[in-house]
């Protein structure tokens, strides 16, 4: 018998294969040294094919040298995450940024001697950098230079795949590039005025729109559609999300750093076949599926997009109805990688966005500490002791699922309701739900429907305590 129900609605139908996904992606790899670039440019357009060579450079303003160290490492695996080759990597010790060069112009001209002797074409900063610091230092360093939030909006621009992913995307893009546009002088503005004007006569000569102003208007008005076109297809996962509250299913969000194996643990827990690869932002668009806990009782557990420090304030803007998700949540999974050097920053840079969000600072959190087979004990044990909450866990191995899905059995909301009612039998649909969303305690078929002894949810005890008998006045 085919069934239709609400709750199957948020369910995709088939199997989600994220090796295919992975295979996509990597088909087409980029190698190092094997370039042909053509020499003569006046005939034939210049094209070269070939990984982007990047210093990078970071200013230590805080914290410890190792902190210094693990920020510009993690810069590192970004920047090879967006198809780059590091050559080399600097760090300054600053009280703060310089405000024009970001690193000083003193050591803005050792950067370029750098760059020079190592040919790399791109420096990249870690830190995001104001419009005059970025154009003062390519004008001293003479190669292109990014800092990390363009960094990070480029990787996510490469692994955005649904329709409302890119447009995320491209709105958080336009929001960076707004304020980061380039003149090219006064001849490119419109002379207006009289009659070519349309009439404005006397007092509206002079230079019209310029280009920059025109290109700001077009990003300005991008950005407007984008927002209507991203609320629209928020609809649908609103009118799903909706579905699942009326029928008060409790709801499991995955949050955390990225690349600490979200997508595993949601595999693993209810095998989504969701992609999954050791790089970073591996996967934006949100999953959700459902589970079950070791007693039977329905939950949605939905994966969520990966956070890292100095996220981006475009992209948790941008994001915001993704993250939602965690908003709603009746639990979240808050997923640390335990062979991370520096597990504490990351469960305090996850913390940090959540913390922007409204409705989140009252759910319970289970910090679930993954890559168990790969982590030091001592690490292990030291989380262990400052989370309250937690667990260790191994996506890859298994291990502490188990007992994972057990914590998460006892913390979701708890059936209040019990009822021992007798259901007719045309009322099936009824017993059907308290299997699915409830707990049975005991079912009994009898000539005039069904004694069902169960704990349930608020709605479903309304419907049983309407159409059902207490079992005191069955004869």
């Amino acid at each position: 018998m085919h069934k239709n129900t609400a709750l199957d609605e948020f369910e995709t139908t088939g199997f989600d294969t994220g090796e295919f996904d992975l295979e996509e992606r990597q088909a087409l790899r980029r190698v190092a040294g094997l370039s042909t670039e053509l020499q003569d440019v006046s005939e034939v357009e210049y094209r070269q094919l070939r990984l982007e060579r990047v210093v990078l450079v970071g200013v230590w303003t805080s914290g410890t040298a190792e902190d210094a160290d693990n920020s510009l490492l993690e810069l590192k695996l970004l920047a090879e995450t967006a198809g780059s080759q590091v050559l080399d990597g600097l760090i300054q010790r600053r009280q703060k940024p310089d405000p024009a060069t970001y690193i000083g112009s003193g050591k803005a001209l050792e950067l370029r001697d750098i760059v020079e002797s190592t040919g790399a074409d791109t420096v990249i900063c870690d830190g995001e950098l104001t419009p005059g610091q970025l154009r003062q230092l390519e004008d001293t360093v003479k190669v292109k230079v990014i800092d990390r939030t363009a960094l990070i909006l480029d990787i996510f621009a490469q692994h955005a795949k649904s329709r409302e992913g890119k447009a995320q995307v491209e709105l958080a893009q336009l929001q960076y590039l707004l304020p980061r546009l380039r003149g090219w002088g006064g001849n490119l503005s419109r002379q207006v005025g009289g009659r070519a004007a349309g009439g404005v006569g006397i007092g509206g000569r002079g230079p019209g729109e310029t280009k920059i102003e025109l290109d700001r208007r077009r990003i300005r008005e991008r950005m407007a559609k984008l927002r209507r076109q991203i609320g629209g297809m928020s609809t649908a996962r609103d009118t799903k999300r909706q579905a699942r509250q009326q029928r008060e299913v409790p709801a499991v969000a995955i949050a955390g750093y990225t690349n600490a194996g979200k997508s595993s643990l949601l595999n693993r827990v209810t095998g989504a076949g969701v992609l999954v690869e050791d790089a970073l932002f591996a996967t934006l668009d949100p999953t959700v599926r459902r589970a079950r806990t070791p007693e039977g009782r329905l939950f949605t557990i939905a994966d969520t997009v990966g956070f890292v420090r100095h996220l981006p304030h475009q992209l948790v803007e941008a994001f915001r109805s993704t993250l939602e998700e965690v908003a709603d949540a009746d639990l979240i999974l808050h997923v640390v990688d335990g062979s991370h050097p520096d597990p504490e920053g990351q469960l305090a840079a996850v913390r940090e966005v959540l913390a922007d969000l409204d409705g989140v600072s009252g759910i319970p959190e289970i910090v679930v500490v993954n890559k168990a087979d790969a982590a030091d004990q001592e690490v292990l044990d030291r989380i262990t002791r400052r989370e309250r909450r937690s667990i260790v866990v191994s996506a890859r191995t298994g291990k502490g699922i188990p007992e994972l899905m057990e914590l998460i059995e006892r913390e979701l909301p708890r059936l209040d309701h019990e009822v021992h009612l007798l259901v007719p039998y045309e009322r099936g649909d009824l017993v059907s739900r308290a299997h699915k969303e409830g707990e049975v305690l005991s079912v009994d078929h009898v000539e005039d429907g069904t004694v069902l002894h169960a704990r349930v949810l608020p709605s479903l005890f309304q419907e049983l305590e309407r159409v059902g008998k207490p079992v005191e006045r069955v004869s």
